[in-house]
């Protein structure tokens, strides 16, 4: 290399020196952007991911605070910048509906979501079923089940016991307006559907049963509730309620488009129950932090985990070929 010139050497010598380390110095910045991009393609497959920020909406719902923040970390290794947005259930398909969200794990179906779908099916991409074998219903404490509650029909003898409410969750939920229409459905005269939120119904439902008090609350499964206290579905012989519900995954129109990597991951992403449950049990019953329960499960599962990433390079891949 040669040596820099001396301040005594003539201008013109410095100058073209300058210019040379100049030009040398703006190849050196070129190749460290090069390969950084590289980097960050090899990862994604594309440069989607540092395009936009994800906006991953979803219902508070303990199930579907465990699939987000799981899911949302899948992302994230996989090179995407996510944000989680949380709202009812109306708005979020309004957000998928309007482009402000672009998807979201929170779909139950066929009966729970199933307004909603009806109103904005054109406008959503249902990318794939992420849980299966799911249940909303009415529950009560096993203590009350044995005292002859077994069906929805039943509690109209035992008004006063339940002082004629349902405790549920957030307005308009489905498995709220359900259980509005289980209430007209079964002639539960005087009764009313107490609304305030997820967390809300649970506290209520754990001072009840350490009181052994009767209570009826709004529940669905998986859910941690049931490995947490002894509770029982009353029977719908009407199915008010439906039978078994499958979650989805939904995305705005055109995200597939937009963003195939991270399209392909959420197609991919599918879960047990037992999955879903050891998480909410984490997060509910045990105190852990969001993040930190949806790390130990995919650090547990590394090899679905592995795979759903895989698809989403596979995606961004197929895309750019």
């Amino acid at each position: 290399m040669k040596e820099r010139p001396s301040a005594a050497a003539p201008e013109h010598v410095r100058g073209i020196y300058m210019v040379k380390n100049k030009k040398i110095l703006a190849a050196v910045a070129a190749i460290v952007v090069i390969v950084v991009v590289v980097a960050a393609v090899g990862l994604t497959g594309s440069g989607e991911a540092q395009d936009k920020e994800l906006q991953f909406g979803y219902v508070t719902w303990d199930g579907e605070v465990a699939s987000t923040n799981v899911l949302t970390l899948v992302l994230e290794e996989a090179g995407y910048d996510v944000k989680m947005v949380s709202t009812d259930a109306g708005p979020l398909y309004q957000g998928l509906s309007q482009g402000g969200l672009d998807f979201t794990t929170s779909a139950w179906l066929p009966v729970t979501h199933a307004s909603y779908l009806e109103k904005y099916s054109d406008k959503l991409d249902r990318a794939g079923v992420n849980l299966e074998g799911c249940k909303i219903g009415m529950a009560v404490p096993k203590y009350v089940y044995d005292a002859g509650v077994h069906t929805i029909a039943d509690m109209r003898d035992h008004a006063a016991e339940f002082d004629s409410r349902i405790v549920g969750i957030e307005p308009g939920a489905g498995v709220v307006m359900a259980t509005e229409r289980a209430v007209d459905e079964y002639a539960l005269d005087g009764f009313t559907v107490q609304t305030s939120s997820s967390g809300g119904m649970l506290a209520e439902l754990k001072s009840a049963y350490a009181a052994e008090e009767w209570i009826a609350v709004t529940l669905w499964s998986p859910h941690w509730a049931f490995s947490e206290w002894d509770m029982a579905y009353l029977d719908d012989p009407e199915e008010v309620y439906g039978g078994a519900e499958v979650v989805e995954t939904m995305a705005r129109t055109g995200f597939a488009e937009d963003n195939p990597g991270a399209y392909a991951i959420i197609s991919a992403f599918n879960w047990t129950q037992d999955d879903c449950q050891s998480v909410m049990a984490d997060i509910f019953a045990n105190d852990m932090d969001e993040k930190e329960a949806a790390q130990k499960w995919i650090d547990a599962n590394r090899d679905k985990v592995d795979s759903w990433i895989a698809a989403g390079k596979a995606g961004a891949d197929g895309e750019n070929a």
